[in-house]
């Protein structure tokens, strides 16, 4: 039986959900953007009338005011869009129980078992779906209809706002196959700068090309997208509240002034390291791979990455291998405005073989000792906050000899 697959996107979440109390500004361009006293001046989330201006998410306020000098910039209430983003997914469970939300404000549906209690036609249905949204929230959703969860999710971007795209076995070589590589799920910048290399530019000719290759320059992701591309994806849709392990954890600070010598930028990946190895533990996960982006006060990055010595959740080990990484890409005395740590290759605790050093004996039985440390302190945190304790610093002192030196 082919299944039915929906993907729901709240369009301009965000922004959407602000404009509910100012209505007047629905037709003029307004976005909401971080804090720019912190340096988090980002466009977050803008409305039609400034995407037509040519506003776009994640650039700086001082570039989306180049285009649009009387944009309306609106501070963000984080916890206004997690109450709506509950809203939207209690209506989606009117018409099934299996919701796999995919951020907050995306969700897919599985509705193969439960259509025939809806009329049986799939765009009919999510068309229901679209205007139950927008009667009784306010707020307009797009939907992606498909026979799998990549299509479904390449469905919900192909038409906005407010618009149902049907993707089906029959159509979808003459809808898909067209559009852009990078509009395929999983397809990063460094993939598509691989694929670039060998001609391939569209979903199309990714589908037409060698498998084999394809795993031979991308490794196992690279047969995973060559399925995606000709349709062959059967991941399921978990259902609600089924927990799903993530795929990387990550966290990012943009700095209230920029980082220069060794000892702020050390501080800085300290506490990174600390928040992506809490979220490790609380996942039950172990990093094998690290990445690195830095950017500079132009907003130029660059992204760096590579295997821990031995599967990971402490703050210490990925502070040292963040700071390796910093010290072998980064030039010294060059000012950093931020800096994005993100484990990858990610494998549950109960399987992380760690291949033991004959030589450092010592070496697993210090990691255990840490993590017991770190662990304790997720205890205390949970008890008493967040910020009841705090990390000190990971790196080891430096002699006099190391003055100057940055890194």
């Amino acid at each position: 039986m082919e299944r039915v697959i929906y993907h729901c996107d709240c369009n301009s979440f965000y922004c959407s959900v602000e404009l509910l109390s100012r209505p007047e500004l629905r037709a003029v361009p307004a976005a909401v953007c971080g804090d720019p006293g912190s340096r988090h001046g980002i466009i977050l989330a803008k409305n039609e009338p400034a995407k037509a201006l040519g506003v776009r998410t994640a650039e700086t306020i001082w570039q989306a005011r180049q285009k649009c000098p009387d944009l309306v910039l609106l501070p963000a209430h984080h916890g206004l869009y997690r109450e709506y983003s509950r809203k939207v997914n209690a209506i989606y469970d009117r018409f099934t129980d299996l919701i796999e939300p995919f951020g907050i404000d995306e969700s897919w549906l599985d509705v193969t078992g439960s259509l025939h209690l809806f009329g049986g036609d799939p765009e009919a249905l999510a068309d229901r779906i679209r205007n139950t949204v927008r009667e009784e929230l306010g707020l307009t959703i797009s939907v992606g209809v498909s026979f799998n969860k990549v299509f479904a999710k390449l469905g919900s971007d192909y038409k906005k706002p407010d618009a149902t795209t049907v993707i089906t076995v029959d159509n979808f070589r003459r809808v898909v196959w067209p559009l852009p590589v990078t509009d395929l799920l999983y397809v990063g910048r460094a993939a598509a700068r691989v694929l670039r290399q060998y001609g391939v530019t569209t979903i199309g000719e990714l589908a037409a090309f060698d498998r084999f290759a394809l795993t031979e320059l991308l490794g196992k992701q690279g047969g995973q997208l060559w399925n995606y591309a000709n349709g062959l994806d059967a991941s399921p849709v978990a259902p609600a509240g089924t927990y799903t392990p993530p795929k990387s954890v990550g966290n990012g600070e943009t700095f209230p002034r920029n980082l220069i010598r060794r000892e702020e930028v050390g501080r800085g990946v300290a506490m990174l390291a600390d928040q992506v190895a809490v979220r490790l533990r609380k996942h039950g996960m172990m990093a094998s791979t690290l990445q690195v982006s830095i950017r500079d006060p132009n907003f130029k990055d660059i992204c760096r990455q590579r295997p821990l010595d031995a599967p990971a959740n402490t703050a210490r080990e990925l502070y040292r291998a963040a700071m390796d990484i910093i010290g072998r890409s980064w030039k010294p005395n060059a000012p950093i405005r931020a800096i994005t740590l993100t484990a990858h290759n990610l494998i549950p605790e109960g399987e992380a073989a760690e291949q033991l050093d004959l030589f450092q004996s010592a070496g697993p039985r210090r990691r255990d000792r840490v993590e017991k440390l770190e662990r304790a302190m997720d205890g205390i945190r949970s008890k008493y906050g967040r910020k009841a304790v705090t990390v000190a610093a990971l790196a080891p002192e430096r002699g006099p000899e190391d003055e100057g030196v940055p890194f």
